[in-house]
């Protein structure tokens, strides 16, 4: 690891972080941002979906009604953790901790797996309540958003598990950095849109009580 990195630092201004090191490593950064813009206007559009059909309950449950707020703040404060903690994995990184990153991302893999936890069994609780994608428009535009969402989360955690196995066959290079930061990006990415649906979605929906 510290001699992969002693390489790339005769060929690079050592003030520049190791995932920006290679031009591949610029390049992929650079055309994962621009990626994450498609991925704003996906969610944009399941937003204005939703906002749209907030009011289209056809006479089933309300969003109020079945809201539990414990787990809603369950599920934040876990994905809020898991962020910083990404966060704390690429500090080690840049440090060339290889130990401290590992450590960092399986907690962030830990969270994001309670994360997903929770969601589940919010689902599986409104499915024993008589609400599916079907009850009406405003149901089906609810676990669309927060479906998507718990898809992407799922991808990111998978992701990062490849990312580990990368690092531990071929430790911490130019390459293998800059797949690490941008995964952290990705997993930014997904908290920030769950801060959306946190007061969109669940803080607008738990005073939906009368129709």
């Amino acid at each position: 690891m510290e001699q992969a990195y002693k390489h790339h630092q005769q060929h690079a201004n050592p003030d520049t972080p190791l995932e920006y090191q290679s031009e591949t490593g610029r390049l992929n950064i650079l055309g994962f941002w621009i990626f994450l813009g498609a991925e704003i206007a996906l969610f944009s559009t399941l937003f204005a979906t939703y906002f749209v059909l907030m009011d289209r309950t056809a006479g089933g449950p309300l969003p109020g009604e079945l809201f539990e707020v414990k787990g809603v703040l369950i599920m934040t404060l876990f994905l809020l953790m898991s962020s910083f903690t990404c966060g704390l994995a690429i500090h080690e990184m840049r440090r060339l901790n290889l130990k401290g990153l590992y450590v960092w991302l399986t907690v962030t893999l830990l969270l994001g797996a309670g994360f997903l936890a929770f969601e589940i069994n919010e689902f599986v609780h409104y499915i024993h309540e008589g609400v599916t994608l079907s009850t009406s428009a405003f149901w089906s535009s609810f676990f669309v958003l927060t479906g998507t969402h718990g898809a992407h989360v799922t991808f990111g955690l998978g992701w990062i598990i490849l990312i580990m196995i990368q690092l531990k066959q071929r430790g911490l290079t130019a390459a293998t950095s800059s797949k690490v930061f941008i995964s952290s990006l990705y997993w930014h990415f997904l908290d920030v849109i769950w801060i959306f649906i946190f007061t969109g979605v669940y803080l607008i929906g738990m005073v939906m009580n009368h129709g």
